[in-house]
């Protein structure tokens, strides 16, 4: 049987961040009792982020400098797919610029969706380089735990027939039917059941069943495991897990509560990357996602890890930006207070699907044009190069505008333009590989918007048409971090 192993991995945390003491705060007078729960910060999608989005970012920080031609399957896990009949996996696919001769799979149903699709994605690769990516923008009810607890992001890893960065030595899943909460078709929150009955029941006594069983069957002995990755809210739980399981106390990782916490899905995925970021080669990592039942899988980190990492920095770039969003804000940019919106919130914003279709190419992968003769770039492409010099006709080849930088030429500050997160800011962009387009910007502060600012490209919802539940998604630009940028 060949190898597989982790080729990439990579990760997104959206730079919002909201304080659970606001949040404390404001219900004190209901929910005394979430004080316990008052400390640091959670993170926080914006308006326009939903799973998709989150997990595009996730794999475009993964697939950095990867040669996406060998990609051939997606498999997305998510519980907060927007679309319960369109396949989610395909809009990342096509945001990330693949093949169309591609597999792609949405996995849901379970916050173990993450690493249930990983396993399904490491059966895919003793074929052929598949790419797994799991994100969630999961919703709680105002004034209760979860709503403190959770978290915003999506993590990825490329799976390849090789050893890569860290080798998979074995997976085991269980299915149980233990339900812990629930979250009914239709229904906008979960239904959460007794705490320690889950926990007791469910995370003390399967988990460490599903972890020894793996280890068994691996051969590797429960001393040997440096890192131990498993998401819980409930404190303590990963460490008396661990000792259950036989595993040693100094392998529990952070479970990522202090400025982020639980992503869901995403989650046991996310761990995973925070763990090879500091893994040594020779290091043994269990990964779990649990939910009705669990699954876990054993990688072990080979001589790769070290030169892979001094190429790029860690997922955990993404835990260290940030900024402030405060509760009210929180609360509106999830339609989870009634505020009035005025009169050019109320517009129709029906899509036209076959016009969506013809245009995929430039809406979902941001794809302009290249002149073969001249080598001039232009969006959106067209029959006719745009440079005055050649005008030549039909010369135009596909090339991809996402992953090019450009600089602002021009910006506005619109307060009248409606949108959920005002003002509204847009501008001109200079790509750097040539070409121009007018273009919204997000997770943008007055202080950012100077001429000859640097510009990164991100793939968010355009808007949302509220008549047919139905999201339209286009490219925004966003600043380069300042340690990456120099502006002009």
């Amino acid at each position: 049987m060949s190898e597989v192993g982790i080729a990439g991995f990579g990760a997104y945390v959206p730079p919002l961040r909201m304080s659970r003491g606001e949040v404390a705060a404001t219900h004190a007078w209901l929910n005394p009792g979430l004080k316990s729960n008052a400390e640091s910060e959670r993170s926080v999608a914006n308006w326009d982020e939903d799973a998709i989005t989150l997990a595009v970012d996730a794999a475009r920080d993964c697939l950095d400098n990867v040669d996406r031609s060998e990609i051939r399957g997606v498999y997305l896990g998510t519980t907060t797919a927007p679309f319960a009949d369109r396949l989610n996996s395909g809009l990342v696919a096509g945001a990330l610029g693949l093949d169309e001769a591609v597999v792609a799979q949405d996995t849901t149903g379970s916050l173990r969706a993450g690493t249930t699709a990983l396993v399904a994605a490491c059966a895919a690769a003793r074929e052929e380089t598949v790419l797994c990516v799991a994100a969630d923008r999961r919703a709680a009810p105002a004034a209760t735990v979860q709503e403190m607890v959770t978290g915003h992001g999506g993590a990825a890893v490329l799976i390849a027939a090789q050893a890569g960065v860290a080798r998979l030595l074995g997976h085991v899943s269980y299915t149980v039917d233990l339900v812990g909460h629930f979250r009914s078709a239709g229904q906008e929150f979960d239904y959460q059941w007794e705490e320690r009955w889950f926990r007791d029941e469910g995370y003390l006594k399967l988990v460490p069943r599903l972890v020894r069983t793996l280890l068994v069957k691996a051969g590797v002995a429960p001393a040997e495991i440096a890192h131990f990755c498993m998401p819980c809210v409930f404190p303590g739980v990963a460490a008396m897990v661990a000792q259950r399981s036989g595993l040693p106390d100094s392998s529990v990782r952070d479970n990522l509560s202090a400025g982020c916490g639980d992503t869901g899905a995403a989650h046991p995925l996310l761990i995973l990357t925070t763990a090879l970021e500091v893994a040594k080669p020779g290091e043994k990592i269990v990964v779990v996602g649990f939910g009705q039942g669990g699954d876990a899988l054993l990688f072990e980190a080979t001589d790769a890890i070290g030169s892979y990492r001094e190429r790029r920095p860690g997922p955990t770039k993404w835990l260290a930006r940030r900024s402030q969003c405060s509760y009210p804000r929180y609360l509106a940019i999830n339609d989870m207070i009634k505020i009035g919106r005025g009169l050019r919130a109320e517009a129709d914003k029906g899509t036209a699907l076959t016009a969506a279709y013809r245009h995929r190419d430039l809406l979902t992968g941001l794809v302009g044009g290249r002149c073969k003769l001249c080598d001039t770039h232009q969006i959106p492409r067209s029959r006719v190069c745009a440079n005055p010099d050649c005008c030549s006709i039909d010369t135009q080849e596909p090339y991809q505008f996402a992953e090019s930088t450009g600089r602002v030429v021009s910006f506005t500050t619109d307060n009248l333009t409606y949108t959920p997160d005002p003002p509204a800011y847009y501008g001109m962009i200079d790509f750097t590989a040539g070409g121009r387009l007018m273009m919204d910007f997000t997770n943008v502060s007055k202080e950012d918007l100077v001429v000859g600012r640097q510009m990164r490209m991100v793939f968010r919802v355009k808007d949302r048409d509220a008549i047919r539940s139905y999201a339209r998604y286009f490219w925004k630009a966003t600043p380069v971090q300042t340690e990456e940028s120099s502006v002009g």
